[in-house]
C-alpha cells in the first residue's frame, strides 16, 4: 500500500468532499423535480423502508437513519395524515406501534420508485458495466469502513 503525505490527504478529502456534496444535491434535485409535489425525500426513505420491512416502529426507523425518534415523528405523522402509512398497536405491549404501508401508500411508493429510477438510470447508463461495478464496490468499502471506524 502506497503511503500518502498529507498534502495529498488534504487535496483528496477536499476533492472528496465538493464532490460528494455536488453529486448529492444535484442528485437530489433531480429527484426532488420528480416526486417534490407528492412526497418530501425523507417521506420517500421512510416508504422505502417501511416497504422493506414491511412492519417496522419509529424507534427502529430513528436508528436506521441515525437521528432522534423526534425528527422522525412528523415524518411518520404526515405519511399517516396522508393515508400511505398505519400504525397499529401491538396486542401484547400497547405501548409498541408498529407502522406499515397501506395499500394507497404502497401505490405512491411503486410510483415514486419508479420515477426515481428513471432519474437515476438516465445517468448510470451513461456508465459501462464495469465502471458501475468499480464505483458500487468502492462505495460499498467506503460505507463498511465508515461504520468501523464507529465502532
Amino acid at each position: 500500500m502506497t503511503v500518502i503525505n498529507r498534502t495529498d490527504i488534504n487535496l483528496i478529502i477536499d476533492r472528496y468532499v465538493s464532490i460528494n456534496f455536488s453529486v448529492n444535491r444535484k442528485f437530489d434535485q433531480l429527484i426532488r423535480q420528480e416526486i417534490g409535489d407528492v412526497l418530501t425525500t425523507e417521506q420517500h426513505f421512510t416508504l422505502r423502508h417501511i416497504n422493506n420491512v414491511k412492519v417496522c416502529t419509529s424507534t427502529e426507523l430513528a436508528i436506521v437513519f441515525g437521528v432522534k425518534k423526534s425528527a422522525i415523528t412528523p415524518i411518520v405523522n404526515r405519511l399517516v395524515e396522508k393515508g400511505w402509512v398505519e400504525r397499529t398497536r401491538d396486542e401484547k405491549d400497547r405501548r409498541v406501534i408498529y407502522l406499515s404501508l397501506t395499500p394507497e401508500g404502497n401505490v405512491i411508493f411503486v410510483d415514486m420508485e419508479k420515477k426515481i429510477q428513471s432519474v437515476i438510470e438516465s445517468v448510470i447508463s451513461k456508465f459501462d458495466h464495469a465502471e458501475i461495478q468499480n464505483f458500487l464496490d468502492t462505495y460499498a468499502k467506503l460505507d463498511r469502513l465508515i461504520e468501523e471506524s464507529k465502532e
